[in-house]
Formats: structure tokens, sequence, C-alpha cells
């Protein structure tokens, strides 16, 4: 099986078993901090850097980590500085990646009232300090266009905010919408043209990749992963789809979003990440026909070339510092 790297996971229990899945498989991740207040175990940015440095160390640096920090008290003086020294503990840690986080946009709002946004300039030097110190941003911003919608059980994205209202931007409309915030997020692609960053989640733009082939032209500082959002690529286009991830061979990373968190028993999650994988490997690496919620997917069948990029190489070029991925 080619070495693959799954560049986009959440990792906060240290297992044998998992590690030894991982090793079958010939898998490695980056292991994503997020702060998110809305869901249990990422309420709060220390007790992840502690699991994931354990399981960075416990892993033999197979389970490479990237930090995070909670913007929610960035109008008081000395956030960016406070912020820059946490960040730079986690990289003497071994931090390879910094994640910024959809609350941003879609949730935060200064004391006048006004929602923050990625672009704002209280993030500047901290995007300079990434920069200087040659290091990624992850950046989760915005959520799928399903999130602005009713809800509808034909969307991959139904189950999430059924169960997941705080995100759920259509019973909150006097939220910014998504087109404003990915043009702020487009401001600081801009701002900060020598800082790499990586759009989570198909940068958001998850139902029509010709949006993100425009961004690409745009943003050479700019790549996405695939986290969570295959089954949106399974809904377009197949020959689109393939021609797209041709000609932008190197700007996508191969990512899932699964999760061991600390209360699972590994043994179950280990058949949701295995069944996962399995399947993704059928879609982009195979001509396979299988189903998937109910409709039948042709697999894409990619060149060799363009899959070892897509599942190893793009992740040890836009991470640099990623260690075991041998």
């Amino acid at each position: 099986m080619l070495p693959r790297i799954d560049a986009h996971a959440h990792v906060f229990q240290s297992s044998q078993a998992f590690y030894a899945m991982l090793d079958r498989l010939n898998v490695r991740l980056v292991n994503i901090c997020v702060v998110d207040k809305h869901d249990r175990g990422y309420e709060e940015a220390a007790p992840q850097h502690a699991r994931a440095l354990e399981v960075f160390k416990a892993s033999q640096g197979k389970v490479a980590w990237c930090s995070t920090f909670d913007p929610q008290d960035w109008e008081s003086p000395g956030f960016a500085e406070r912020t820059i020294a946490l960040l730079d503990r986690t990289f003497k840690d071994g931090a390879v990646a910094v994640k910024i986080y959809k609350s941003i946009g879609m949730e935060l709002k200064s004391r006048a009232g006004k929602y923050l946004m990625p672009d704002d300039p209280v993030f500047s030097p901290i995007f300079d300090a990434l920069e200087a110190r040659d290091k990624t941003l992850y950046a989760h911003i915005a959520e799928p266009s399903a999130a602005w919608r009713p809800l509808d059980p034909a969307s991959p994205h139904y189950g999430y905010y059924k169960s997941n209202p705080d995100w759920h931007m259509f019973l909150h409309p006097e939220r910014p919408s998504k087109e404003a915030i990915l043009s702020a997020r487009d401001r600081m692609l801009a701002r900060h043209p020598r800082l790499r960053v990586i759009g989570c989640h198909l940068g958001s733009m998850e139902e029509n990749v010709d949006e993100i082939a425009r961004r690409f032209d745009l943003y050479p500082n700019f790549a996405v992963d695939t986290a969570a959002r295959v089954p949106d690529l399974m809904l377009q286009p197949r020959e689109k789809v393939c021609a797209f991830l041709i000609k932008y061979q190197d700007r996508v990373l191969y990512g899932t979003d699964l999760e061991l968190k600390p209360w699972e028993r590994p043994e179950e999650a280990l058949k949701r990440w295995e069944a996962e994988f399995a399947r993704d490997w059928k879609f982009f690496a195979t001509d396979e026909k299988f189903q998937y919620a109910g409709r039948e997917v042709l697999g894409l069948a990619l060149p060799g070339n363009v899959l070892q990029k897509f599942y190893r190489q793009n992740a040890l070029r836009w991470v640099p510092g990623i260690t075991g991925a041998k």
C-alpha cells in the first residue's frame, strides 16, 4: 500500500492498538488541535496540546501535531504577544503548524458588536510570526454551504447540523454570510503571500472545485485538505473532479477529520478509521463502482504520480517538519 499521510485528524488518546493500525496501513498523521466551545473535548487549547504531545511522543513521531490558540480575548491588550509566546512553546514541543477556526467569522463579536474576521489586523503579528518561523497555518474558515440552508436529509452535512445547531447558520440569520467570511479569508491570503495556508475541508468551497481552482490561481500560498469533504467530491461530476486534482496536483492534501477522543474505545474507533481509509482509497485510486449514501460512485483512478502527491508528498511540502513520515 502506498505510504500515506492523513494531514487532518484528531487523536487525543494514546493507544498502542491505534499505533499498530497506522503501522499496518502505512499511515502517518497530522494531529489537529482546535478550540470549539460547543464540542466536548475541544473547549480549551491547553489540554489538547498536552494530549497531542503525549501522542506525538508515544507514536515515535508518527503522529505529528498542530497547535492552536483561543482568540476570544482578542480585544485585550497584549493578545498577539501572548499568543505568539504560547505558540512558540508549542513549537518547542514539536508542533509543526497552527490552526484557526470557524468561530472567527461565524461567532466571535467585538464589544461593539462587530464580528471578528480572519483578516482583522489583530492577527497580522501572529501570521507574521508563523511565516518567520516557517510554520503552516491551518485555516478552518466558514462552513459548508449547507450551514446557511434549511436542514436537508440528502446533504452529507445533515447529521452534523441537526446535532450542532450552534453552527447551523440558517438558524442565526444575524451572522455574516458565507461569502463575506470567505472574502475576508481571501484578503488575509493576499496580505500574507509568504504564509503557507491550508484551507481545511476544501477551504469551505466544497460544492464546486472551480471555486477552489480560482483561489489557487490567485493565491500561490494556498492549499486545501479533503478532511470530511470527500463525499462532497463524490457528488460533483467525476471528470471535473479528476481534471481538477490532476491540474492542481501540488495543492490538495489528503485528510479525513477522523477522531480518537479520550473516552472512546479504541477498538471501535479503529473500525471507523479503517473503513474510511478504504472508502477513500477506492474513490481516489481505483475505477471501482461502489455505493455511498444510496448512490453509485465511480472511483477517480488518479494517476500514480498524482496519488503520491495527494497522499504523501504534498503534506511533506506544505507542512514542513512532519516527522516519522518515511
